[in-house]
């Protein structure tokens, strides 16, 4: 499956910058598949009575809600798509609820149709993994997530082998929807305003454009203001008008825009007087929402941005361009059962995505509805509920906390999972060390650990080290390297030249320990490389290991490692053996005795306190004991 998804062209994420506050979808019916299609030649019916099914099956949980900027919608795919699907996206704008609300809705729509891929995602990403991201195993990234994870019979699954996610990450996106859909619910605010005439009228038979009036308020600017100021279309009478008291519903996002707004009512505007704080509180939210109005339907009305609405013709020459009728002549039995199929299509579509419609044609709408006889006495003698309590306006900080301290909890688990994880997998390789002091402990464990972390815990990005260390990759231009130093030895060489002979002699002394990939496993000598290519090299490493060797005579690092089949000498006879014969030198090195051999030097001398050893031990899960002997 995802060979052929990933290739459709909506998935144009790295392409091109999406919006900040929009989220997208898209469906993939089984059907549509490149497998199938040959199976179903006409796609567009199928895909036609998938989208009124789908719109049918949400529209009891999408019928009362209010969207912050526009309702969900779907639609199908352009002809030039790879694989025929539905599509959609749904600006939320301030209110995250809208795009987590849009989530619930693809889940019941999977669960409603089990044959269908659901692939969401915004400017983030796979941002339903982010709710999930304590439980994502550590591969996973945002880079190589992009178009894999997609929703299918509730669950969600990698598209690569339709395998589900892990049962800990699809609990966590259960409990992200569980309050779904009452949350929904609770995210609505009703309120009591007092409003122009015009305004109550409208807002009578559309209450879904409350949502672009507060947008209009919201997003205001000087030029819009203009239009407030003087108020033509929603308040003809001026001052005269009679204001008249009725509830209004909107989502909190958008009645916390208006309430924190300051905004100086127009002088035309008939405000109430202060004397009456729930009036004068009434009549100025519902003067907010009436220039909210003015301004978006002035705003649309000059600039040109009502749009065109879901006409049967241009849904007709929609069809025609996709290639709906191709080769079937016109008047044909053919052709009129295709036409009545959309005729129903378009029927049924209208009434499901009739918000869609209004909401992108509001001001032909509010010139339909304000030509319908109206007074302020069909606004008398009703019963206006109260305003719901807005206590959540002024609370937000214990909620943000109370969320805060969830996801601190989540995070200690999760680092505290993977520290007994990683731990249980180190005692494993290592085997569990016993004893309470040096004498008892398993030094083996010491280089058992680090060939575990070399060989296994390494990566081909290299060695896992704990998210909090900053480590930078070591930076080396080898090239500059190897000419700086040629160039030092160089130096060295041409004044030293008298010593040649003694430095030949000294490179096969008994300092000669150090072989470098240029020496033969014969002497000492450098292997000469063929062709003048690597004159230069071989005249480098020569001198390099002279010089090297010469400096090292004076030194005891040969006698500091421990060689293979060493015996334990006496001190008293340490003196004695210092003549042994020099074939010694070249014993291989005990790599796992010294390694523990440095480790407890190390960690001797922090005498107690943090350092180099303890801190690396400490990292791969190995805790050495004091030594008791030292501390007596």
């Amino acid at each position: 499956m995802e060979t052929n998804i990933a290739s459709s062209s909506i998935f144009s994420q790295k392409s091109s910058r999406l919006p900040d506050d929009t989220v997208f979808y898209a469906i993939f019916p089984d059907f549509s598949l490149p497998d199938s299609q040959s199976q179903n030649p006409n796609i567009t019916f199928f895909l036609q009575s998938l989208h009124i099914q789908i719109l049918t099956t949400i529209s009891p949980y999408t019928t009362h809600y209010i969207w912050q900027h526009e309702p969900f919608t779907l639609s199908l795919s352009s002809p030039s798509s790879a694989i025929p699907h539905l599509q959609g996206k749904l600006r939320f704008g301030d209110n995250l609820e809208d795009e987590w609300f849009v989530v619930f809705l693809l889940f019941k729509i999977s669960l409603a149709f089990p044959s269908l891929s659901i692939h969401v995602w915004d400017i983030d990403g796979e941002f339903i993994l982010i709710e999930a991201a304590f439980h994502l195993p550590r591969w996973i990234n945002p880079d190589n997530s992009v178009n894999r994870v997609f929703i299918r019979r509730g669950f969600l699954v990698n598209c690569e082998d339709e395998s589900k996610a892990s049962e800990s990450v699809q609990l966590a996106l259960r409990n992200r929807l569980s309050e779904y859909p009452e949350r929904a619910r609770r995210n609505m605010h009703q309120v009591r305003v007092r409003v122009p005439l015009s305004v109550a009228q409208v807002l009578k038979h559309e209450p879904c454009l409350i949502s672009l009036a507060v947008e209009g308020f919201y997003d205001r600017d000087i030029d819009s203001m203009k239009h407030a100021a003087k108020m033509e279309k929603f308040l003809s009478k001026g001052t005269a008008e009679e204001l008249v008291l009725v509830s209004v519903t909107m989502s909190r996002a958008m009645y916390a825009q208006l309430v924190q707004q300051t905004f100086q009512a127009p002088k035309c505007y008939p405000m109430a007087n202060r004397s009456d704080s729930n009036v004068y509180i009434e009549t100025e939210l519902g003067m907010k929402i009436a220039c909210g109005f003015e301004m978006m339907y002035q705003q649309r009305l000059q600039q040109g941005l009502e749009g065109k609405g879901g006409t049967w013709d241009a849904f007709k020459e929609s069809l025609e361009r996709s290639g709906y009728f191709e080769g079937i002549l016109p008047g044909s039995k053919e052709y009129r059962r295709l036409m009545e199929n959309a005729e129903e299509y378009y029927r049924k579509s209208s009434l499901s995505s009739r918000a869609s419609e209004i909401m992108s044609a509001p001001v032909r709408r509010v010139d339909e509805i304000l030509t319908l006889p109206h007074s302020t006495d069909d606004f008398k003698g009703q019963q206006i509920p109260p305003s719901d309590d807005d206590s959540w306006l002024y609370s937000g900080e214990d909620e943000l906390n109370s969320a805060l301290q969830e996801r601190q909890k989540e995070m200690e688990l999760y680092d505290l999972k993977h520290k007994k994880k990683e731990k249980s997998e180190l005692e494993q390789v290592a085997g569990p060390s016993s004893g309470s002091n040096l004498e008892d402990f398993d030094l083996g464990n010491i280089s058992k650990t680090m060939q575990a972390f070399v060989h296994e815990v390494s990566t081909y990005e290299g060695a896992e080290v704990p998210e909090s260390r900053n480590l930078k990759a070591v930076e080396l231009d080898v090239d500059r390297f190897i000419k700086d130093m040629e160039s030092v030895m160089r130096r060295s060489v041409h004044e030293d030249a008298p010593a040649d002979a003694e430095t030949e002699e000294g490179s096969s002394s008994d300092m000669d320990f150090v072989r470098f990939p240029y020496e033969s496993e014969d002497d000492s000598d450098i292997a000469e490389p063929s062709g003048d290519k690597n004159e230069g090299e071989d005249i480098f490493m020569r001198s390099y290991s002279d010089v090297l060797n010469e400096e090292l005579k004076s030194s005891t690092l040969k006698k500091s490692f421990v060689r293979a089949n060493e015996q334990p000498i006496n001190r008293n006879e340490a003196t004695s053996k210092a003549t042994e014969d020099m074939d010694d030198d070249f014993s291989p090195v005990d790599v796992d005795v010294n390694l523990v051999k440095s480790f407890l030097d190390s960690f001797t001398s922090q005498q107690g306190l943090p350092g180099p050893a303890s801190n690396l031990l400490g990292l791969m899960g190995v805790h050495l004991p004091q030594d008791a002997a030292k501390n007596k």
